[in-house]
């Protein structure tokens, strides 16, 4: 590994060390379309009759170095008429405005879920330059960490594996994500599991995330943010790509893309095969990862018919548990009374003991405490446009998910598995050392659709709506035992299904009042179906008993706001948006009918400014979101013996987020962002067991800190681009975020600091391929320690409350570089 480190470095050395061309020049303009103005962004610009290009970011900005003498730049995007412009005064701003052609691109699929400067929503589009420029084999949640009020999680440390992301502090399950316009929220726990999908920014063209509830959309309901992915790069001309990567922690990627741009028939195919490995920073947090894209379409006159197929496989080893505070901090007197509370194994414990201090620590020792799932998307889409105001818009969308983790259990209980006691001389044995599986086995699938017409200089309205069901199966199996009793080789000992239904309509008008203020209204209707196997209490005798149980929920969602939008770059709105969101399964199977939590509802006020300024632009955006009936984990324990998340009245989210960029040299540029908050439970009441006496004590906390919610969250990005080169260094700060919901700092995170610098450097020209990008990234570059995620868990015995706080460290300093060759 070491060996092909090594060579790898050399080449990329090999690769700096040859001299640029001698003559230079550098080229900076906008492209837009003629219709209405709007930048276009990916769009492609090269220096004519040469390799030489680059695409315009999310605002229709580009800069390019021209490296022959050419004067002339030709620029092209998929829907345009190709323009070739000859270049002024290198010190001129070019602005280049492409002519619509007759044909039709993939963002009409996305389009009735996005929203742009009309629309009164705090949003960030991350565009397809930014996605390549972090894409060194990490997670889609690493990719977009330092957008505003992002924080972003690794349970393997690294950044490859198991990832999560939380937005102005909210998790993931109440993070509405969509590809193509197609949920991917898991329809039951309603998280996104990104491990499933490796490298799927490999194939995306460009991100986009509203903050709050934003506008309505697909799936589950957005409770703090919703993300949007456009996946399928359509290039208009053919190309090739290979991209080999390493890293710290034994990490490789390899990819290779292929595409044949749009061709005279109007066709278009591109396809994507990746692998990537990492051992991980947690000690045997492996991922094994692999995937494919394919993807074709056909751009008539007046249609778009587009299909893309994605499916991702991976085998991870088990980091879930994280780390135990007292091995992080090296502190031998709180670890005896973890494990003598914890009740662990002699053998266990030992392993505990020989890694006090260890960082990397996982409890885990079983060779095969392995995650492995594999997930396949189809997704078949069409568009069609009667008039130049108006189009329309249908999808339908398949996806299977299969897959176990395996997991080893020691002296556990065997009446849990349906084994009866063993009986060996005169010794009736009622636990075993024993290996499971359990088992996800799930269908998801549906249609989408939208329409939207335009009354130029007016009016936009869009209706839009889908439908989806989910049936999934729950299964496990006791695959090995050291005593099996009575058992055979594949009885279930749980088996039950989830089968959800999910209907919405919406409709969406922005209204121009005039040229500079319009207003925006949108109203969602929503209906969930669910049926599933739960519990309930038999009224003669009291015992809990599982059955077949029906809810369903409906949700009025209304959204209003208005946009003012000056001459001058400038850009003020105000907004009031409603969101409602359902009960997870867990809060369904684990309770009955009387003790099943109520939905949530969120009313989210926003009001922003941003604006651009000769070499400067600015945003500032205020949000008050106000839940009722949040559901928040107190411990409590419902009518049948549930854990389960409650319905607290009260809590709410307000704080005010800014973001900065300006052009401090020619080649020197400065950004960042920052969000302040306050994010507070009016009153919260923690239930704990109490093993002394039985029962549970409560007490009742105000004015307490939403846990995982950090009050500041502050990103810094300087990059240096001259020519070819780019250098960018990168700091997050991220304040301190409380365990659960008391605001205890004994049971919280530290505030920390993170540094990373990054290097890339390009070749054009060259006699045989098109380009090759060397980047070197250099993760966490003043070592800081620090964790990003954990959990805690308590109880009362002896008189005293013990709790006990694991945590999720992240890599010191590490390193992944890449080589990316395009034909």
């Amino acid at each position: 590994m070491l060996k092909q480190f090594n060579s790898f470095l050399f080449a990329v050395f090999l690769l700096a060390a040859i001299p640029f061309q001698l003559y230079s020049q550098t080229i900076e303009g906008r492209v837009t379309g003629t219709q209405n103005g709007e930048p276009l962004e990916g769009a492609t610009v090269l220096e004519s009759e040469t390799t030489n290009g680059t695409t315009t970011e999310s605002d229709g900005t580009f800069r390019i170095e021209l490296t022959t003498g050419v004067n002339q730049l030709t620029i092209s995007f998929v829907g345009y008429e190709t323009k070739t412009v000859t270049v002024p005064d290198p010190d001129e701003f070019i602005e280049v405005a492409l002519e619509e052609r007759v044909i039709m691109s993939g963002e009409v699929f996305v389009s009735a879920l996005r929203v742009d400067e009309s629309t009164p929503i705090a949003y960030s589009n991350v565009s397809r330059e930014e996605i390549e420029d972090q894409n060194l084999g990490q997670d889609i949640p690493m990719l977009v960490r330092s957008s505003p009020s992002v924080v972003s999680t690794s349970d393997a440390g690294a950044g490859i594996g198991y990832t999560g992301i939380r937005i102005r502090g909210v998790d993931p399950g109440r993070i509405n994500v969509t590809i193509n316009g197609i949920p991917l929220n898991d329809a039951e726990s309603h998280g996104v599991f990104w491990v499933n999908m490796p490298d799927l920014a490999s194939s995306t063209q460009n991100i986009q995330i509203q903050r709050g509830v934003g506008t309505s959309t697909q799936g589950a309901g957005a409770f703090g943010a919703t993300m949007n992915l456009q996946t399928a790069l359509m290039r208009p001309n053919a190309y090739g790509q290979i991209t080999t990567g390493l890293g710290s922690y034994g990490t490789q990627k390899a990819n290779v893309q292929l595409g044949s741009g749009l061709m005279d028939n109007g066709w278009q195919f591109e396809g994507r095969l990746s692998k990537i490995e990492s051992d991980g920073y947690i000690d045997r947090a492996r991922s094994d990862l692999r995937s494919f894209y394919l993807s074709g379409s056909h751009h008539g006159e007046n249609s778009l018919l587009k299909a893309d197929v994605f499916s991702g496989k991976e085998v991870t080893y088990q980091a879930w548990n994280g780390v135990p505070e007292p091995i992080l901090e090296n502190d031998s007197q709180q670890l005896e009374s973890y494990i003598n509370n914890l009740f662990l194994g002699e053998e266990e414990a030992d392993h505990w003991r020989e890694n006090l201090g260890n960082r990397q620590f996982n409890q885990f020792t079983y060779n095969d405490q392995t995650d492995n799932y594999q997930q396949d998307h189809y997704q078949l889409h069409y568009s069609y446009r009667f008039t130049d105001t108006w189009n329309a818009n249908a999808s339908l969308h398949y996806t299977r998910g299969r897959g176990y983790f395996e997991e080893y259990q020691r002296n556990d209980d065997l009446s849990t598995y349906n084994i009866s006691p063993v009986q060996i001389g005169g010794e009736t044995i009622s636990n075993s050392d024993l290996v499971r599986r359990r088992w996800l086995d799930n269908h998801f699938y549906g249609g989408v659709f939208s329409t939207e017409w335009k009354h130029p200089e007016d009016w936009t309205l869009t209706i839009g709506g889908g439908y989806n069901e989910y049936d999934g199966d729950h299964f496990g199996e006791v695959i090995w035992a050291r005593f099996a009793g009575n058992s055979d080789i594949g009885d279930k000992y749980y088996n039950n299904n989830g089968f959800k239904t999910d209907f919405n309509i919406y409709g969406k008008l922005n209204y121009y009042l005039t040229s500079e203020f319009n207003a925006f209204a949108d109203l969602q209707y929503r209906t969930v179906g669910y049926e599933f196997l739960g519990l309930r209490i038999d009224d003669q005798t009291g015992d809990v008993e599982d059955v077949t149980q029906t809810d369903r929920i409906d949700f009025l969602n209304p959204k209003f706001g208005v946009v003012y939008r000056p001459a001058g770059g400038h850009r003020l709105f105000a907004s009031l948006s409603v969101g409602g969101k359902e009960p997870t399964r867990n809060e369904y199977v684990e309770s009955s009918k009387e003790s099943r939590p109520d939905p949530e509802r969120l009313f989210d006020y926003e009001l922003g400014y941003d604006g651009t300024f000769e070499r400067f632009h600015a945003g500032l955006n205020l949000y008050f979101m106000d839940y009722k009936d949040q559901l928040i984990l107190t411990g409590a324990v419902n009518d049948v013996g549930g854990y389960i998340r409650e319905n607290v009245p009260d809590s709410y989210r307000a704080g005010i987020e800014l973001q900065f960029g300006t052009r401090l040299l020619t080649d020197l540029e400065w950004s960042g962002n920052a969000t302040f908050s306050q994010n507070k439970i009016d009153e919260y009441q923690r239930f704990l067991d109490d093993f002394d006496s039985g029962g549970q004590q409560s007490e009742t906390y105000t004015d307490v800190d939403i846990a995982f919610s950090p009050s500041t969250i502050a990103n810094s990005i300087l990059s240096y681009s001259p020519g070819s080169f780019t250098a960018e260094w990168t700091l997050k700060y991220v304040s301190r975020q409380y365990l659960d919901n008391t605001q205890t700092n004994a049971r919280s995170i530290d505030p920390y600091l993170v540094n990373d610098l990054r290097f890339s450097y390009s070749l054009d020209n060259l006699s045989v391929v098109q380009n090759v990008t060397a980047s070197l990234q250099i993760n966490n570059i003043l070592i800081e320690e620090y964790v990003s995620n954990g959990y805690t868990f308590g109880w009362i015995s002896g008189g005293e409350e013990r709790f006990f706080n694991y945590y999720y460290p992240q890599a010191g300093r590490n390193i992944l570089a890449n080589v990316k060759v395009r034909f």
